[in-house]
């Protein structure tokens, strides 16, 4: 069967029809068209917030608020006192320490009395040696307890002198008070200080005193083969100071416990309401606490957020979570004034599939699920903790 003349004219050898033209644009369109095809299948493009680092400021223990030093979105820096509870019990508990050990040095004078009657009516022995030199390291502990009480009472009243200063200085700089009302703080304050000072000194000199008594018996201990029973009343005393060492030092802990730092440079935030309770809450309620105010242990007294934020956080959708990987370069646009575009990198992928924050949802009653995963914030890039950031896959 022979081809049509007008077939053959088409397929003519070294000739191209003019009816061939439209076919190859129209394949060219299709092969442009699977590229840029096969290219959006290899970008991704989503939105991340801006986040900083957040930290809250708990109260350790059960109590009331003796003062809150700074106001909310006041800026802070770290290490910076910004509450303080009430330290009247640790106060009360020191005081009872004070005189537990006057008790115990009271019951070391008969013990002495009656040593001494023994040495005048008798030759010196070497167990009663032993028992003067233990009742001579045993005074020496007391006198160390006494003063570390004293300087551990002196402290808590420092600090609420310094408290005093501190809320002084600034009603003097409002014109709030006279000068002579600063300066009457500053000294009490000094006059405090001075003291523990004084007492601290007492307290080095005490120790010196304790180990050349520890080591005037260790040297009668290591000249005699036999070493007698130590007195037991004298023992008592001894175990009962230990134990108010031991709670001077645990006193210490807590007082420290009880002067709350701030634990990152930022600013001052409202503290979050719970679920159960955001509907509950009166204007202004909540927002931070006050002075006075009573406060259980691990409750929020305030919250410090980062003024600049560290990286972006977004999320990769079913179909993208497998373009997103860790140090794949990355464009930002911020388009709040004023408006940037910037590179950076992926820095972290998250190991699981989480709920996407509400903000980010297409629509705001369906949840959606997505794949975690961090963005380093370049140099140079003005952003604000919870701003919306536009990211494309590069």
């Amino acid at each position: 069967m022979m081809k049509s003349p007008r077939l053959l004219d088409i397929f003519r050898p070294g000739r191209l029809h003019p009816q061939v033209f439209p076919i190859l644009v129209w394949l060219t369109a299709i092969v442009a068209v699977t590229m840029l095809f096969y290219r959006g299948t290899q970008q991704f493009q989503v939105v991340g917030i801006a986040q900083g680092e957040v930290a809250q400021v708990c109260a350790p223990f059960d109590g009331r608020l003796k003062a809150v030093y700074v106001d909310l979105f006041e800026n802070v820096t770290k290490g910076q006192v910004v509450a303080a509870l009430d330290d009247e019990l640790v106060s009360a508990q020191i005081i009872t320490i004070v005189a537990t050990a006057e008790h115990l040095r009271s019951q070391l004078i008969p013990t002495q009395e009656q040593l001494l009657a023994d040495i005048a009516d008798r030759e010196l022995n070497r167990n009663e040696e032993q028992r003067r030199f233990a009742v001579d390291v045993e005074r020496a502990r007391l006198d160390i307890l006494g003063l570390r009480a004293q300087i551990a009472a002196d402290r808590v009243t420092l600090e609420d002198y310094a408290a005093e200063v501190k809320i002084a200085t600034d009603l003097l700089a409002k014109s709030a008070i006279a000068p002579y009302e600063m300066q009457k703080a500053q000294s009490l304050y000094e006059a405090v200080a001075k003291k523990v000072s004084e007492t601290e000194a007492q307290l080095a000199q005490a120790e010196k005193q304790l180990k050349e008594a520890q080591r005037r018996e260790d040297a009668f201990i290591a000249q005699t083969t036999q070493r007698p029973s130590v007195d037991a009343a004298l023992e008592a005393i001894r175990k009962e100071a230990a134990v108010q060492e031991k709670l001077i030092e645990e006193l210490a802990v807590q007082r420290r416990a009880l002067v709350m730092t701030a634990p990152i440079d930022g600013v001052v935030i409202q503290i979050p309401a719970r679920t159960n309770d955001a509907g509950l809450r009166r204007p202004g309620e909540g927002i931070t606490h006050k002075s006075g105010e009573v406060v259980t242990a691990g409750e929020p007294i305030m919250v410090i957020a980062q003024s600049k934020p560290t990286g972006i956080m977004a999320y990769a959708m079913a179909g993208q979570m497998g373009q997103v990987k860790v140090g794949q370069k990355v464009e930002l646009v911020k388009k709040t004034v004023p408006a940037q575009i910037a590179q950076s990198l992926v820095t972290y992928v998250g190991p699981i599939v989480e709920q996407v924050p509400p903000r980010l949802w297409l629509n705001p009653n369906i949840p959606q699920w997505g794949l975690p995963f961090v963005v380093k914030i370049p140099d140079g890039m003005d952003l604000m903790a919870g701003e919306i950031v536009g990211i494309r896959g590069l």
